[in-house]
């Protein structure tokens, strides 16, 4: 077992991976506005697989450091273990819809984040899309740093900074959408869930996390 699995096994426990994969799904419903019909998907820093293995796709791409995540992995998902501003095992324009949930706050630095955000605009077709979903340091300063392996904070508007630098065009800025973690005031319950993001009032009071929807120019 490596350092980063030993870490998560302790964060998170296997008790409560059924628990977590169930808010998934009903957060996939949400996602799957942003994708094309016969999209590929790209999850960038997949984890226990929750988004990729519940969203609904022709193509399905998990990408993470971790060996572990592939025992997570469906059926249908290839899983490709290699670092995010190396995806050398993806073609360029290959991929519709990049998905990156709370993963750009573990990079070491800025410029490894510009490095990844090259990466994913390579691999992305033209109008293909980036959905990230990360905390927003404005609205958690403390709880940020609560975590380990947090590293890089960001705010909405740094990173959206960082997009256009990188060459893409920002659609959708959510500054607050979701609580800080699935062990914050997110309702548990499927139907509380779906609710909750239908109540946009409730964004503004809980959201603790980003959501930014970014298009690649294919330039």
């Amino acid at each position: 077992m490596n350092d980063w699995d030993r870490l998560y096994k302790a964060r998170f426990e296997e008790s409560e991976l059924p628990r977590r994969a169930a808010v998934w799904r009903v957060l996939c419903r949400f996602f799957q506005r942003y994708l094309p019909a016969e999209a590929h998907v790209l999850d960038l820093g997949a984890g226990y697989c929750e988004f990729i293995n519940a969203i609904r796709a022709a193509r399905k791409t998990a990408v993470d450091l971790n060996p572990a995540t592939q025992k997570y992995a469906a059926p249908g998902v290839t899983v490709l273990q290699t670092a995010a501003d190396n995806l050398a095992g993806v073609s360029d324009a290959s991929v519709d819809v990049v998905f990156a949930s709370n993963f750009f706050e573990h990079l070491p630095d800025k410029p490894t984040l510009l490095r990844c955000l090259s990466e994913i605009e390579r691999v992305l077709r033209a109008g293909g899309r980036l959905i990230i979903l990360q905390p927003n340091i404005r609205y958690a300063p403390g709880a940020f740093w609560d975590f380990f392996d947090h590293h890089l904070p960001l705010s909405d508007r740094s990173m959206v900074e960082a997009l256009r630098l990188s060459g893409f065009s920002v659609k959708e800025v959510r500054p607050r959408f979701l609580p800080m973690t699935t062990k914050s005031r997110l309702p548990q319950w499927p139907w509380l869930v779906s609710l909750y993001l239908a109540l946009r009032p409730a964004h503004l009071l809980l959201g603790k996390q980003m959501l930014i929807i970014a298009e690649s120019k294919g330039e």
